[in-house]
């Protein structure tokens, strides 16, 4: 089965049929990519579309429209050479972020060489940094988190931290205020010894509980390439898939 969608040039990029991205967006996105692919010779290309049944993908999972788009284009390069005339070397490496609006879905398709060892991080890429901006109608900031995400991936950098939430700081200043207004409560009371120990126990389960929320919430080839983005690369490596 053939996709209908021809690929953006070698340096480009994105394709951004949907029109999703602004013009400044677009031009970062571009810099972002070209520098990766100079420095690790990895490309990311991004695809947005209206919807998968304009390219001949009607009744397709978002996952399968993906990987034939990936090998029908050749994302990536299946094999490089180490310096002049030197021997090749696998080099799977190319990253496809494509979005369909009006089915409203996203997904994250790696080459085959990255194996399955990044799902995790594509997977907390998408529920984190592209979803949440997606649900708010912010194509243009969700796309542009998540290949900044990616590009840090691509580079084995730890992932850019996700802002907190007012309410997560909200949280916060609650807990401690309930913690001194129990313990001013207890003293004036002259409460026993078990009302003491019943409360540090509490305040400790409450505080390891905060802790986590707020941990979980935050989680989650130099020397110059000069080729392009589309080199014979095959889909197989795994990827991450959302939906708004």
């Amino acid at each position: 089965m053939r996709i209908n969608l021809d690929p953006p040039g070698q340096r480009e990029f994105i394709l951004d049929r949907a029109q999703l991205l602004d013009g400044e967006a677009e031009a970062k996105l571009r810099a972002t990519c070209d520098k990766l692919l100079t420095d690790k010779a990895i490309p990311i290309i991004i695809v947005t579309i209206n919807s998968m049944a304009d390219h001949d993908g009607a009744g397709l999972r978002i996952e399968t429209f993906a990987r034939l788009l990936f090998d029908q284009w050749g994302i990536g390069h299946a094999e490089l050479k180490s310096g002049s005339g030197g021997t090749s070397f696998s080099w799977n490496n190319g990253i496809l972020l494509l979005v369909s609006k009006e089915d409203r879905k996203a997904r994250i398709e790696l080459g085959a060489d990255w194996g399955r060892e990044k799902d995790q991080i594509c997977k907390q890429i998408m529920d984190q940094r592209i979803v949440p901006n997606f649900r708010q109608g912010d194509y243009s900031r969700g796309i542009s988190a998540g290949v900044e995400a990616l590009d840090a991936m691509a580079r084995e950098k730890e992932l850019p931290k996700v802002p907190r939430p007012w309410w997560h700081y909200a949280l916060v200043v609650g807990f401690i205020g309930l913690a001194i207004f129990t313990v001013v409560s207890m003293i004036r009371r002259g409460s026993s010894g078990w009302a003491w120990l019943f409360w540090a126990a509490a305040f400790s389960l409450l505080g390891y509980l905060l802790y986590n929320l707020l941990a979980n919430s935050s989680r989650g080839g130099s020397g110059g390439f000069g080729g392009g983005s589309f080199g014979g690369g095959f889909s197989g490596g795994g990827g991450a898939s959302g939906s708004w």
